[in-house]
C-alpha cells in the first residue's frame, strides 16, 4: 500500500492533527502472522505530547481493515527498547514514512538500523531488568511451592535472555525469537528445549534452567547495566531513584530499577549511601546511589 495508492485515504488530515510529528504507513504490520490483529494496514501517528483519547481507531478502506494508532515520541521509543511491543521495530524499519516533521522518524530509523550506542544500551538494560525480575520471581515461586508459576516465570526469563543475546549480536528480536536462537545461540535454545520437552519433573526442569539464568545474570550484569552505572558515575552527588528515572537516557524506559540498584550494590558496581532526610522525620534515612 504505497503512498501512490492512497487516493481516497485521508492522509493529509491525519498529518495535520494537532501535535502530529510524523506519519508512518505499514502495509503488512504482522508479516509473520498476517491475521494476528485482524487488520491489514497500520497508520502510526507520532505526536509530541502524551496521547490521551482516540489512541486507536479502526477504519475500512478499499476492502482493507486499517488501524490508525496514535503514540507519543516517548512511548514509541519506549516500545523500541522494551519488550511491550516487539512489532514496533519492524514497523519503523519496514514502514513508509508519509510525513516527517524535522526528520524525526528518519533519524530514529537510522539510529535503529545502525544500532546507535544509546539505543543498544537502553535495550540491553531494559531486557536485563526483566530478566532479573523474572528470575527472582521464579525463585520465590519455587520457595512457595508454586511450581507452575515458577515455570511460567522462568520461561519468560529465557525469552529475555534470548533478546539480550540477539542484541549483543547486533540483531533485533523478532516474534519468532526461537527460530533466531536456534542459529544464533544454540546454548540458550537447548535450555528452552530442556525446560519445555525434558522427561524430568517440572520442578527439576525449572531448577536446572533457573541455575543457568542466575549464572548468566552474574556474568552479564556489568555489561547490560553499563548505561546505568555510567549515569550514576556522571556526577559526584548521589542519585535518588526518582532522579535516575527522570534522566533523559532512562525516561520512558520500563525498568525494574529497585531490583537493578539492589543487585549492582551487592555486586560492588555502585555504592548505596544513607543520608538523614529532614523532610521524612527523625531517625529516617534516605538511600541514594553513587559510583563505586
Amino acid at each position: 500500500m504505497a503512498q501512490a495508492n492512497m487516493k481516497g485515504f485521508d492522509i493529509e488530515r491525519l498529518a495535520e492533527e494537532e501535535d502530529a510529528v510524523s506519519l508512518l504507513l505499514i502495509a503488512n504490520p504482522f508479516s509473520h502472522q498476517p491475521r494476528l490483529d485482524g487488520l491489514d494496514r497500520l497508520v502510526l501517528i507520532v505526536k509530541d505530547d502524551e496521547v490521551a483519547d482516540k489512541e486507536i481507531e479502526h477504519w475500512m478502506w478499499d476492502d482493507a481493515r486499517v488501524q490508525v494508532r496514535r503514540v507519543s515520541r516517548e512511548q514509541l521509543e519506549s516500545w523500541i527498547v522494551g519488550s511491550s511491543n516487539r512489532g514496533s521495530a519492524y514497523w519503523l524499519m519496514h514502514g513508509e514514512i508519509l510525513a516527517d516533521r524535522d526528520g524525526y522518524l528518519a533519524d530514529l530509523r537510522s539510529r535503529l538500523l545502525d544500532w546507535s550506542p544509546l539505543i543498544r544500551e537502553q535495550k540491553l538494560l531494559s531486557e536485563f531488568s526483566r530478566f532479573v525480575r523474572g528470575c527472582l520471581q521464579a525463585k520465590q515461586d519455587l520457595k512457595d511451592g508454586q511450581v507452575l508459576d515458577a515455570y511460567s516465570n522462568v520461561l519468560a526469563c529465557l525469552h529475555y535472555w534470548a533478546h539480550i543475546a540477539l542484541v549483543e549480536e547486533g540483531m533485533h528480536p523478532e516474534s519468532t525469537v526461537w527460530e533466531q536462537m536456534r542459529k544464533v545461540n544454540p546454548g540458550i535454545y537447548k535450555l528452552f528445549e530442556e525446560l519445555t520437552t525434558s522427561s524430568e519433573t517440572l520442578e527439576q526442569r525449572v531448577q536446572l534452567v533457573l541455575l543457568a539464568c542466575e549464572f548468566s545474570i552474574m556474568n552479564k550484569m556489568e555489561t547490560c547495566c553499563a548505561l546505568l552505572i555510567r549515569l550514576i558515575a556522571s556526577r559526584r552527588e548521589a542519585w535518588t531513584p526518582a532522579e535516575l528515572m527522570r534522566h533523559p537516557d532512562l525516561a520512558g524506559l520500563s525498568l525494574e530499577l529497585s531490583v537493578l540498584l539492589y543487585k549492582l550494590v551487592n555486586r560492588g558496581c555502585i555504592r548505596e549511601i544513607a543520608k538523614p532526610a529532614s523532610s521524612l522525620g527523625n531517625g529516617i534515612l534516605e538511600l541514594k546511589y553513587t559510583s563505586a
